[in-house]
Order: C-alpha cells, then sequence, then structure tokens
C-alpha cells in the first residue's frame, strides 16, 4: 500500500514557459518588424525568459512525465540561449570560427522551423491556442529563414509581425491557462 499523503504536487509549468517564450517573441520581433532596436533588453529577454524560464518549466515536465512539454520548453529555452551565444559573440572575438552570415542563419533557422513543424504535428491532440501558438512558430522559423537566404529586409519586417502575433498567442495561452485554472473554469478559452 502507497502511502499518497508524502507525494509533492508540482504545478503546471506550462504557463511559466509560454510565458518566457511569448514575451521574448514578441521583443524580439518588434525588433524584426523594424519598430524597436536590437539592445540588451532583447538580449536580457532572451537569456532569463526565453531562456532560463523555458529550461526551469521543461525541467518540470520531465519531472511530471510530459514528453511533449520537457522537449518543447526545454529546446526552444536553449533556442534562446543558443541565439544570444550567436550575437554575443562574433569572429573578431574567437579568430578561428566565422560568424554567422545569412546563408549560416537561414540554416540555423530552417532547422528551428522543421523540428517546429513536428512539434506542431504533435499540438493536434491539444487545445486549438497550442496549435496556434506552434503553427505560428512554423511559419516565423520558415519566413525568417528565407529573410536570411533572400538578404530580404521586407520579408523579415513581415516575419517580425507574424512573430508578434505569434509571442501574443503564447502569451495569451499562458495566462488563460494560469486564469482559467485559478477560477476552476473556462474564463479564457483555448
Amino acid at each position: 500500500m502507497s502511502d499518497d499523503t508524502n507525494q509533492v504536487k508540482i504545478a503546471n509549468p506550462g504557463p511559466l514557459g509560454l510565458l518566457g517564450f511569448g514575451m521574448t517573441t514578441i521583443l524580439l520581433n518588434l525588433h524584426n518588424a523594424d519598430i524597436i532596436p536590437l539592445s540588451t533588453a532583447i538580449v536580457a529577454m532572451g537569456i532569463a525568459m526565453g531562456g532560463a524560464a523555458q529550461i526551469l518549466a521543461g525541467i518540470f515536465e520531465f519531472k511530471s512525465g510530459n514528453t511533449f512539454g520537457a522537449t518543447a520548453f526545454s529546446a526552444y529555452g536553449f533556442f534562446w540561449w543558443s541565439l544570444v551565444i550567436i550575437w554575443w559573440f562574433p569572429a573578431d572575438r574567437v579568430s578561428s570560427i566565422e560568424p554567422a552570415d545569412g546563408n549560416t542563419m537561414g540554416f540555423y533557422l530552417l532547422l528551428w522551423g522543421i523540428f517546429t513543424l513536428f512539434m506542431f504535428i504533435g499540438t493536434l491532440k491539444h487545445n486549438r491556442a497550442t496549435q496556434v501558438v506552434f503553427l505560428t512558430l512554423t511559419v516565423l522559423f520558415f519566413l525568417l529563414a528565407i529573410s536570411d537566404f533572400c538578404e530580404s529586409a521586407a520579408i523579415r519586417t513581415i516575419a517580425g509581425y507574424e512573430g508578434i502575433f505569434c509571442g501574443a498567442s503564447a502569451v495569451y495561452t499562458s495566462v488563460a491557462n494560469v486564469v482559467n485554472n485559478e477560477f476552476g473554469r473556462n474564463v479564457f478559452p483555448l
């Protein structure tokens, strides 16, 4: 006979991961849409909310047995850290490594787009809001890859606005999960 009274209940880490992803995605895509410059605010958000908060959420998803959430939050958390590393360590600091040019960044973003497409397929068993987040993220990665391959500022701007919507959909999904849980009913539809 097991004693369940000693088991610690873990809160749903999904809203934290979605919030970290959403806020960071909005901020970076305000830059991609040419609304704000790339600044330390975006880098800091990428390290803290985009990276650390999502990785933390991913670890707790692993602990709760949620393979999808663990993979998504951990992978995208490390995406943000890898992006910050690309920005922080250009070739002039490490002479034997070439900087990431448009072609390299295109392939980098294309690989993330392909991964995200497969993760989107996994969301077909989830709620509609989660499907929107992953579908728009898939489109965002492909648009950003195309903009880097073609060196197109116009496509990057379009991607920026699409990315703002993607990030906002993640923030909405996060807030809806928190509010719905607090009220014990669907206040915000998912």
